[in-house]
């Protein structure tokens, strides 16, 4: 027997080994292509104008340190071995951190959240982690909880600092396209005259983003497979070059790691070595990536693909270059210091196609890191609503956004044509790096100590330490503003523009709502016919209120005295979560007394998930309430307020709940009898007077036995469902009411209406049939 458990346990050991390993190879291709194809341009852009190396290669042998000690520090210590770690429940980037921070200090800048939100399992996860891990919450962190929950100024600040981190990503998703893709292409000019390459470099370029941008809506699963094995021969490429070079040209390289020949460097160059730190940080672009792509992978499969394959080929192709460069002097122009020339003749070509597959990698990578960062925003009502396109339904994370994609490939042809050449390329693309990191720097420092509770010390330690890093860089490349710098800033800053815009109508509106939503007295006294006609079907009425009638049921019964026989006031909101499990999606109660038919459905969702279809959806809505209905957890309570809505309860879906009610549907030609079990019978419906196209039948479980009143409801329910759902939405005019400032009348009406108008409606949000949508128009005087 021991033996047995034994071999099993070994089994397992293997299997979860090679897993890990599996994920680890597989994210060579996602985490590492822009990481990877750095040594591209990082000489280059080093020794463009700033300073130039002379026969005592001092200026070699200090860039060569920077880049050693700057890897070292911050891909390997300060991410691989710190911020890996504050992942939220598995996933990463800058909204992980924002919405660890959410939580612990009730931060959310969502409007809509709720007292239930907290009994997530997600919610709560990462938490018990840390209360088991931890010890008491030290004084300053509760005092410092308590200050940013008192003040909203803080809190918008906050949300300001996630969003400039948010914005600067997008930027590099411009950016990072062009730099690593004109920077692999500029291989020709060493097999082209200097007449005839600027003919080819620039439109090869072009096309090859053209190329890149216009396939995206394809999906990467098609292709993802062969991503890896580009990006480890480009590895195990640059890796053997670099140790043909050292032990060619200069084996005593490796003396130059020391970082007394920084001091050397900045000594002997002064403003123009301080300066080239701007080409110097290039050698950690796509260091963040490792925290962002977090989800699709684990930590320890990134740890282990850096450390053991991408950290040293980075170092050794680096020490190859500078070993390369060490020993030839005569320097005709900057495109000999660039990564080509320090290649063997011999293998030029074949590692340019390489080069540019590994280029065209990297590029992917980010844009579809865009994508799912944008979505996030979206999700969290910080972004304007976009049409998202799930391309793999295998492949978690694969999305595709048209309007964000066109917009990437027009702006990344701009700079390319623009700037045409790497230096100016890599000044704009330098910025928008160290500023995602110094936004992760101060996140993490608030994670240390609201999060993980430790001494305030420590965070203040992290801060100064890699903060002083990052802020000497940072220096460095806004000093090059008028380089090239100015692209990124001017970038995040439409987009921060365009989210803050967009934040601050949305909650506008939604306080309008608020204040201008129904009593429930108005609603209970009408009786239970509502005072209006109640005809066959189930009426959806979208409202981003999770208690309370909203305004425009009241609006659309004063004009149009009739409703449906159901009626569900849906709700669809995001937590600050990557998941909810489908267990968790649904909060179901009544509103009035049963016999109402009034129910309030809150679906809530992670910023990672992906909403269901119309029809998958409406199946799980009409489920939920039938479980909900079934198991008869909530009656009116005459002594509660009526200005109050019911206790919500947490019901799952029909896939997460095998002992519950059971959906089926089928058109009326194809129904036969069905002859049932022991364990289940069947609520069916009557024979219509009018041929419905489908017939609706409840599967309900045996134990335990329902009541008479349950039912009749699920009776309702299921005819109901048969005469089909309709879905009420409102349109909202939004306008600043008078009085307003000419600065809120200027974002309200022309900047929030404008991306209002030019947005996807609530109808492609929800995703359902024109033909089953009514809009009812209202306008909002915020």
């Amino acid at each position: 027997m021991d033996l047995e458990t034994g071999a099993h346990r070994n089994h397992l050991k293997k299997e979860s080994w090679r897993t890990v390993l599996t994920l680890a190879y597989q994210s060579l291709g996602v985490v590492y292509g822009d990481l990877s194809t750095s040594p591209l341009y990082v000489y280059k852009s080093t020794f463009a104008e700033d300073i130039t190396h002379s026969e005592t290669n001092e200026e070699i042998f200090g860039v060569l340190s920077f880049v050693f000690w700057t890897l070292t520090l911050v891909p390997l210590l300060k991410y691989v071995f710190i911020v890996l770690r504050a992942d939220d429940n598995g996933e990463g980037g800058t909204f992980a951190l924002y919405s660890l921070l959410c939580r612990h200090a009730r931060v959310n800048a969502l409007p809509n959240r709720q007292v239930a939100d907290e009994d997530l399992s997600e919610y709560k996860k990462k938490d018990n982690l840390i209360a088991t891990s931890g010890s008491k919450t030290p004084s300053f962190g509760s005092s410092l909880k308590s200050t940013l929950e008192k003040h909203r100024v803080l809190q918008r600040i906050l949300l300001v600092l996630a969003l400039i981190g948010t914005c600067m990503v997008i930027g590099d998703g411009v950016l990072t396209p062009a730099l690593s893709v004109f920077s692999a292409v500029s291989g020709v000019e060493l097999s082209l005259s200097k007449e005839h390459h600027k003919y080819v470099e620039l439109p090869a370029s072009c096309a090859i983003l053209i190329a890149l941008f216009a396939l995206q809506h394809y999906g990467t699963h098609r292709v993802g497979f062969l991503f890896a094995p580009v990006v480890l021969i480009w590895l195990l490429c640059i890796s053997g070059i670099g140790m043909y070079n050292i032990v060619h040209w200069n084996p005593h390289i490796y003396k130059a790691l020391s970082p007394y020949y920084m001091y050397k460097f900045l000594k002997k160059t002064q403003k123009g070595g301080w300066m080239s730190l701007g080409g110097i940080l290039l050698c950690i672009t796509g260091s963040e990536a490792m925290f962002a792509d977090l989800g699709h992978f684990s930590q320890l499969s990134i740890k282990i693909a850096f450390t053991s394959l991408v950290y040293p080929s980075l170092i050794l192709a680096y020490m190859g270059q500078a070993a390369y460069l060490s020993t030839h002097h005569v320097i005709e122009s900057d495109y000999q210091i660039g990564f080509y020339v320090s290649v063997p003749d011999k293998l030029r070509w074949p590692v340019l196609v390489i080069a540019i597959l590994a280029a065209v990698v990297g590029s992917q990578a980010i844009i579809t890191g865009t994508f799912s960062i944008i979505k996030q925003c979206s999700s969290l009502g910080c972004f304007p609503k976009v049409k998202i396109v799930h391309t793999s339904s295998k492949v978690h994370g694969q999305i595709y956004i048209p309007e964000i994609n066109w917009t990437l490939m027009l702006l990344c042809l701009a700079v390319t044509i623009g700037f045409r050449d790497t230096k100016r390329l890599g000044n704009a693309s330098g910025l928008a790096v160290i500023t995602v990191m110094l936004v992760t720097t101060c996140l993490m420092s608030l994670v240390i100590v609201l999060c993980w509770e430790k001494s305030v010390f420590l965070a203040i330690g992290f801060v100064f330490f890699f903060g002083t890093i990052e802020a000497l860089y940072f220096s460095a490349s806004l000093i090059k503003f008028l380089q090239g710098a100015w692209v990124p800033t001017a970038l995040a800053f439409i987009f921060l523009l365009i989210m803050c815009v967009w934040h601050y109508g949305s909650l506008k509106k939604y306080e309008f709502d608020v204040q201008n939503k129904v009593s429930i007295n108005w609603l209970l006294s009408l009786g239970p016919s509502l005072g209006i006609v109640r005809v066959r079907g189930i009426g959806l009425i979208h409202t981003e209120l999770v208690s309370g009638i909203p305004a425009i049921f009241s609006h659309f019964v004063t004009n149009l005295p009739a409703f449906h026989q159901v009626l569900v006031f849906l709700c669809i909101k995001s937590v600050p979560v990557p998941h909810v499990g489908p267990e968790e999606r649904f909060l179901i109660g009544h509103i009035g007394p049963r016999e109402y038919r009034l129910y309030r459905c809150i679906v809530r969702y992670g910023y990672r998930d992906v909403h269901k279809d119309d029809t998958e959806f409406e199946k799980d809505l009409v489920c939920s309430i039938a479980e909900f209905i079934r198991a008869g957890s909530t009656e009116f309570n005459a002594d509660m307020p009526k200005e109050e809505d019911d206790k919500m309860t947490v019901v799952g879906t029909c896939s997460s709940n095998a002992a519950g009610i059971r959906l089926r549907e089928e058109d009326n030609e194809e129904i036969e009898q069905d002859p049932g079990t022991s364990e289940q019978r069947e609520i069916k419906s009557p024979p219509p007077a009018m041929q419905l196209k489908k017939r609706v039948r409840f599967i309900v479980p045996e134990s335990p036995e329902i009541d008479k009143a349950a039912r009749e409801e699920l009776q309702e329910l299921m005819e109901a469902r048969e005469a089909g759902v309709a879905y009420i939405l409102g349109n909202s005019y939004v306008r600043a009411k008078q009085g307003s400032s000419m600065l809120k009348k200027f974002v309200i009406n022309y900047g929030y209406e404008f991306l209002r108008r030019n947005s996807r409606g609530p109808t492609h949000a929800l995703t359902v049939p024109h033909a089953s949508t009514l809009e009812v128009g209202m306008i909002y005087n915020v």
